[in-house]
């Protein structure tokens, strides 16, 4: 047996999807509680049909996946874009079950090196799928070595240094590539060329939301009315991930403070202790919006400072708290800088100075 084909057999995942030797590249978040992340594994839905929302994604892409079925050949390169939470990972492992292949997992940040990237595409088998998170923190160096693996699945290896060095070129198994980002801007434009199918995530309504709440309620076991679903639903920012925490925080405080069941009034208590407002702002939303309307006056204000005076990263402020903020009306970019909407102004119950309407 070759060096290679006993890498796939002791490394490359099983074809039951799931994620087998990519353990090691999943990047892990610090602040999250590992109980929370067991059971948001046991709530991700694992066949197209399952998955809640994004109606017109999940007909094209039943479109997608069905042509490759048929064809027997393995699905095009995808990307999925859209805000933190909304189901890029999950769709990545919906996927590898609905082409019935195996599904390797790693990160942007991750592939540090081009050597990286091709130790992971030499453990791939026949159609299997290697999905990259945060895929627009690759390094250019790697894209290099990513492009021919898109193209013509074959992986550039330099042999040798300096003059004498060659290059030669190895075949790969025909897989399908599944990135996911937050931030398409920052995708090189050959990069995203290369995707045959890209699709954006939009942010959910409360009736699918309320949706996912009762299925995730019936797999945790928590006993959920309908007014419970609809107020965690309503509170949870448009997001699955945040709907399936804030029902975990509700039980917790229906457990503790309660007999154990949700009803609106209890999940409505709950979310309110913990900080979570009636349109789902938490303590950093209101940071926000009280940085940018008491202590700038209402004045624009650049991200960077806005992020420093929140005591949150540019980047969290932009990627996370942002695109939430102005899709509820709340915030708005001008080219001076970040500026309150009218709307941020009723919310915290201030009233609007009349110069500070003069800069939207």
């Amino acid at each position: 047996m070759s060096p290679r084909q006993e890498t796939v057999r002791n490394g490359a995942p099983s074809h039951d999807g799931g994620s087998g030797g990519a353990a090691p590249n999943r990047p892990v978040k610090a602040e999250a509680d590992p109980r929370d992340e067991v059971e948001d594994q046991g709530l991700r839905p694992q066949r197209l049909e399952e998955f809640v929302g994004q109606a017109e994604l999940k007909d094209h892409l039943g479109i997608v996946l069905g042509a490759a079925r048929k064809r027997r050949q393995p699905a095009d390169h995808l990307l999925f874009v859209g805000p933190p939470g909304l189901g890029k990972t999950t769709l990545a492992g919906i996927v590898a079950k609905e082409m019935g292949v195996g599904l390797r997992v790693t990160s942007g940040p991750a592939l540090v090196r081009g050597g990286d990237l091709a130790a992971q595409l030499n453990d791939l088998q026949e159609g299997d799928v290697l999905f990259v998170d945060e895929i627009h923190r690759m390094p250019r160096p790697v894209e290099e070595v990513l492009y021919p693996a898109m193209e013509d699945f074959e992986l550039d290896i330099l042999l040798g240094k300096g003059p004498t060095a060659r290059s030669i070129r190895l075949p790969l198994p025909r897989f399908t590539l599944v990135g996911a980002t937050t931030r398409t801007g920052l995708l090189s434009a050959p990069l995203r060329d290369r995707f045959g199918f890209v699709a954006r995530l939009d942010y959910y309504d409360d009736t699918d939301l309320e949706q996912i709440v009762v299925r995730a309620a019936g797999i945790l076991d928590i006993d959920v009315d309908g007014d419970g679903a609809s107020e965690i639903a309503r509170r949870s920012r448009g997001t699955p991930r945040i709907a399936n925490r804030l029902l975990r925080r509700v039980r917790d405080y229906a457990e503790v403070r309660g007999d154990g069941r949700i009803s609106g009034t209890v999940a409505a208590e709950g979310l309110t202790l913990f900080g979570v407002d009636r349109i789902g702002l938490d303590k950093v939303d209101r940071a926000i919006l009280d940085a940018v309307c008491v202590r700038f006056a209402g004045r624009p204000v650049g991200l960077s400072t806005l992020a420093t005076a929140v005591g949150e990263e540019a980047g969290t402020v932009e990627d996370v708290y942002e695109p939430f903020l102005l899709q509820q009306g709340l915030l708005q970019r001008t080219p001076r800088g970040r500026v309150p909407a009218p709307a941020a102004w009723h919310h915290l119950g201030l009233p609007q100075p009349p110069t500070q309407a003069r800069l939207i």
